[in-house]
């Protein structure tokens, strides 16, 4: 057990639990992670988490994260019990500013647990994604069903004994006859009983028609379905499918050395590039140990912030060209190439760079980085200024987003919501002031909030905020870039010197061994989260000493976005539908993965 300071959150929350469960003792896991990671019997599950959701003064009210692990490989196991799977449950308490983690162990052969959905509303997706995943089962669930996979899929595919190539099962996929057999001729039809559309009201069931919207439509911003049951205009029912962009970016992290996956983070959410490296490479750092240098910090924040205002221009753009405006969205491709050149000139990529590196970057900044950044920061404000007077202040956008789809903090912290959508209910969570990360601390820039509702026409001026306080940051990282190197010298970051293998057998064995097959991390879980383009964006990453993850858990912010959906639109019209989809700011890379 963790030996905690009788004055650290840690263990004070650690010992109200084992008050209130009548415990004398809990099995504490020490990893990376500050917050405690604490096992919990599976008959204590459901005591537990009311606890620690009703019965605090300060509750831990958010349900962040929900998902599984296969733990029958996993070596280095001395910290934890003797088990097959786990599931793990993520909490946040925002009046705290703390985390508590909990893992229920199961054995192969016991593999259930209580559904937490009826404390949690929005354990729904998760404990599905988790049972189709791992197959573990969630008693009393409401409609334990595929949610993402297809609805014929046999097998789970984060188990361990599961292979990650289609072309190493024994079904091959790509065979016609299956396609033409089963997919052409129906004979696995549409059920609607299946989405729960059904309504107990005979008569609005008598008088209402099922209407899909996508999944390829341009206001479901990619490849994204919605069920409608619609009475007129009304919308009184809204099923949302998900899972035609699933690529198994978790999976594929478990077959891929600790630098190799890089490429694949900046395309779980595409628009976010390096924002989504960051992570990422800060939790691997924690496994390793590392600690880099200022001018390490300063550039990475510099590029996050280029691209978070890249994603939020195109936010913007695609949101008014929703609402019916046509001309902003080509004068935001404008600025958009600026930061883009701007991206190119740093890192010689654009879109997805993989220029963030294990203990460091690819390079240092170029000659002329100064000017193009000047460039844009004093182009800028002037353009989004212009799209204000122009788009945002017109009445018709007004009228169309301001007190639609409107909700409060305590359903967007029930929905797990983060990013601007919770900070225009006005909590002020930004994970870059709250859990500063990456120097974030000393730079001096503000957080929007909203005025306690968070509606479309909010969530829309917070972004435009949010990109006017990222111009700040990045005129602090222009003035003031620190000197010193841009990659950090370690045994897991960087290849032994080249004239030390030329003569010396053990180093050029070293050397070998560290490029071939990648270095080997230190066993231990880690977590780092960052406030990312869409709200918080964090991985999980469990080491038992290998050189590639054990368990990579990506937490997306538009997954639990999307499930709130039904909660918030029911009621509404067609017309608001479309702006509340907008508003959201979402990717399917990023639900799906």
């Amino acid at each position: 057990m963790i030996k905690e300071s009788k004055n650290n959150k840690n263990y004070l929350l650690i010992e109200q639990l084992k008050t209130y469960l009548c415990l004398n003792n809990l099995i504490v896991q020490k990893t990376k992670i500050k917050y405690p990671i604490i096992w919990i019997n599976r008959d204590f599950l459901i005591k537990t988490i009311i606890f620690l959701k009703q019965k605090l003064s300060k509750p831990y009210s958010m349900l962040y994260d929900l998902h599984g692990i296969d733990e029958r490989l996993r070596k280095n196991t001395k910290n934890i019990p003797k088990l097959d799977y786990t599931v793990f449950y993520h909490l946040i308490s925002i009046e705290r500013n703390h985390d508590i983690i909990l893992k229920v162990a199961l054995s192969k052969n016991s593999l259930y647990v209580p559904t937490i959905s009826n404390i949690f509303i929005n354990a729904n997706w998760y404990e599905r994604e988790t049972w189709e995943m791992f197959g573990i089962k969630f008693i009393n669930h409401p409609n334990l069903t595929r949610l993402i996979m297809p609805k014929n899929w046999i097998g789970y595919p984060l188990r361990k004994d599961y292979l990650v190539k289609a072309t190493e099962q024994e079904y091959n996929y790509n065979n016609n006859d299956y396609h033409d057999n089963v997919i052409m001729n129906n004979e696995i039809p549409f059920n609607p009983d299946i989405w729960k559309i059904n309504t107990k009201n005979n008569n609005q069931q008598k008088n209402s028609t099922i209407l899909n919207l996508g999944p390829n439509h341009p206001s479901v911003h990619g490849v994204f379905r919605l069920i409608l049951q619609l009475k007129g205009e009304q919308i009184i029912n809204c099923i949302p499918d998900i899972g035609y962009h699933h690529r198994g970016a978790e999976k594929i992290s478990e077959f891929k050395t600790w630098h190799n996956y890089i490429p694949y983070t900046d395309r779980i959410e595409y628009l976010g590039g390096c924002i989504n490296e960051m992570p990422y490479i800060l939790a691997i750092e924690k496994l390793a140990g590392i600690k880099v240098s200022e001018r390490i910090k300063v550039i990475r924040v510099m590029l996050s912030e280029l691209f978070r205002i890249n994603s939020h221009l195109l936010y913007i753009g695609t949101y008014i060209h929703d609402l019916g405006g046509m001309t902003p969205i080509f004068l935001i491709f404008t600025d958009r190439q600026k930061i883009y050149n701007i991206i190119e000139h740093i890192t010689g990529a654009r879109m997805h760079p993989a220029w963030f590196r294990i203990g460091g970057l690819a390079s240092d900044l170029p000659k002329g980085w100064q000017k193009l950044l000047q460039e844009l920061i004093d182009w800028l404000p002037k353009r989004l200024n212009n799209y204000i007077k122009i788009s945002i202040n017109n009445s018709i956008l007004r009228n169309r987003t301001k007190g639609v789809a409107a909700y409060n903090s305590k359903d967007a912290i029930n929905w797990g919501v983060t990013g601007s959508a919770l900070r225009a209910t006005g909590i002020n969570f930004d994970i870059r002031k709250c859990r500063p990360y990456s120097g974030y601390e000393n730079f001096d820039f503000d957080v929007p909030i909203g005025n306690g509702i968070s509606d479309c026409y909010n969530r829309l001026i917070l972004k435009i905020e949010e990109i006017f306080q990222s111009i700040n940051i990045l005129k602090q990282c222009l003035n003031n870039m620190p000197s010193g190197p841009s990659k950090i010298h370690h045994s897991v970051t960087t290849p032994i010197n080249k004239s030390y293998t030329l003569n010396n057998i053990e180093s050029l064995i070293n050397h070998f061994i560290n490029i071939s097959w990648g270095p080997s991390i230190l066993a231990n879980e880690s977590l780092q989260m960052v406030e990312a383009t869409k709200g918080i964006n964090s991985y999980y990453l469990i080491s038992d000493g290998g050189v590639m993850s054990y368990r990579t858990r990506i937490r997306t912010p538009s997954f639990p976005h999307l499930q709130q959906i039904p909660s918030v639109i029911k009621g509404s019209f067609i017309p608001d539908l479309i702006s509340y989809l907008g508003s959201i700011d979402f990717v399917m890379s990023d639900v799906d993965r």
